[in-house]
């Protein structure tokens, strides 16, 4: 066995994926102790307050310790992982984004991890923070405590006294369980390690998860120091606290950084948010052609693509509702380019990856675009860079079912776009009454910056060219 220095261990410490964060939770670890691991293959995957992200280490070695447990919110800057990079080959000395710092001293890793269990490394180029998929075949650890102390997890690996000295720890063994339900174990805070599994082979259930949220963790049962007065009160079964009424769900990264950018954003920007139905026939009838397009063909061409592009023409003819408040300077900063914004939902929240400069894509590579934006977002995989500089939003609602609603404006953005759903509606047609493909468009914008006359014709010019796509060509 290769003895590990002290002076060849590099920390690997949590970086600043995206601008101004300041902590990051692990959601899971691609590699343990003992593993093998490349310059740019990813090792754990966190989630900050605006998407998952994976990280990839900057140099090789081996996996000496991991600092943190999964499902634990650690501080940017922070050291997560050891690597003992003696022996490792051209990148153990390329570590730019680490710290040239020692490890601080810790027990030799010993026997912990037999040379009969050690995991063959996969080949895997380097990727781009927030993007890949891992590749890994290692375990995910137990989820335990906030944090494990490099001495006390490395003495309960070896079945060494802990840090008081007084019971022995011994590893205990992962708990099975499929993907969704250790989410949902997160998710209501339980630790699957003190589950009872009822399905086959020892596999945790779902229901499992639930008959284990105890309800001491919701409301404690209280104490009967005494008996109950003398009351005239009718016997009764016990009050406890029936858990299967309620779901518990932390808020935390994107969520929680959505809500206080929603609250921050309604009460700090003046809304105003306008309406106008427009009958969308014509530009319904246009989506069907351009389907048959041959210079667009393999692409997904849906009626926001119009209306993305209606909404980059009204901006052209509006340039100043593309704007944002500077509240240091008390200045009204336009922008001269447009980076339309997509509001997405997400299994982890609600997201907002923009378009960079989409007012200067053609037709097929809005449509590109938009079906990327899309699709990494689905996947979990939007970087904190897709959702940053946004200028002009669009919300969809209509893919709900939903008529219209009031919109609250992103961050820093002036204006936000709501589409509602196109129905199928009586209307006058040249005179008579007549089914037509009918939407309400919704208008939200910055009162500080823009005012009644310029929303109103930034919302009017976005209906006329859905009325009459043609303006497409005119307009433009």
């Amino acid at each position: 066995m290769t003895t590990m220095t002290e002076a060849s261990v590099r920390e690997f410490k949590m970086p600043d994926v995206g601008e101004g964060l300041t902590e990051a939770e692990i959601l899971k670890w691609y590699v343990q102790p003992g593993d093998t691991v490349t310059d740019g293959q990813v090792v754990c995957e966190v989630e900050t307050a605006k998407a998952a992200v994976e990280l990839p280490i900057p140099y090789d070695g081996v996996v000496r310790e991991l600092r943190f447990a999964e499902g634990t919110t650690v501080d940017v800057g922070t050291a997560i992982i050891a690597v003992d990079v003696a022996g490792g080959g051209a990148g153990a000395g390329q570590a730019p984004e680490a710290s040239a710092a020692e490890a601080p001293a810790a027990p030799e890793p010993a026997a912990q991890e037999p040379a009969t269990g050690e995991k063959k490394p996969q080949a895997r180029q380097p990727v781009l923070v927030g993007y890949g998929v891992a590749t890994s075949s290692t375990k995910r650890r137990p989820r335990k405590g906030p944090e494990i102390p490099a001495q006390e997890a490395s003495k309960a690996i070896q079945g060494e006294l802990n840090g008081h000295g007084t019971a022995a720890a011994t590893a205990t063994p992962r708990p099975l369980a499929k993907p969704p339900v250790r989410k949902l174990a997160k998710d209501l805070g339980v630790d699957l390690a003190t589950v009872i599994p009822s399905g086959p082979d020892g596999i945790i259930t779902r229901e499992d998860v639930h008959a284990a949220v105890a309800p001491p963790r919701q409301a404690p049962e209280p104490v009967t120091a005494a008996p109950a007065p003398p009351v005239s009160a009718p016997a009764a079964p016990s009050a406890s606290y029936d858990v299967t009424r309620e779901t518990r769900i932390p808020v935390r990264g994107v969520r929680k950084a959505t809500a206080a950018a929603m609250v921050g954003s309604a009460f700090t920007a003046p809304h105003v948010t306008e309406f106008v139905t427009v009958d969308v026939t014509r530009t319904m009838k246009l989506v069907e052609e351009l389907k048959q397009d041959k210079e667009l063909q393999g692409l997904r061409v849906n009626p926001l693509l119009l209306i993305a592009k209606a909404l980059l023409v009204a901006i052209r003819r509006n340039p100043d509702v593309n704007a944002s408040w500077d509240e240091a300077a008390q200045e009204i900063v336009v922008k001269h380019y447009v980076n339309l914004g997509i509001a997405a939902a997400t299994p982890r929240g609600l997201i907002v990856p923009n378009i960079k400069d989409a007012d200067a894509k053609t037709l097929p590579q809005l449509a590109q675009a938009l079906a990327e934006l899309v699709a990494t977002a689905r996947e979990g995989k939007t970087s904190p860079a897709a959702m940053q500089g946004g200028t002009v939003t669009i919300t969809n609602v209509g893919v709900f079912g939903v008529d219209t609603g009031t919109p609250i404006l992103p961050p820093g953005e002036s204006a936000i776009l709501a589409v509602g759903a196109i129905k199928l509606q009586p209307w006058v047609h040249k005179g008579k009454v007549k089914p037509r493909q009918v939407t309400t468009l919704a208008l939200s914008f910055d009162h500080r910056l823009v005012d009644g006359e310029l929303g109103s014709k930034v919302l009017a010019d976005v209906a006329a060219i859905l009325e009459q796509p043609k303006r497409l060509i005119t307009w433009a």
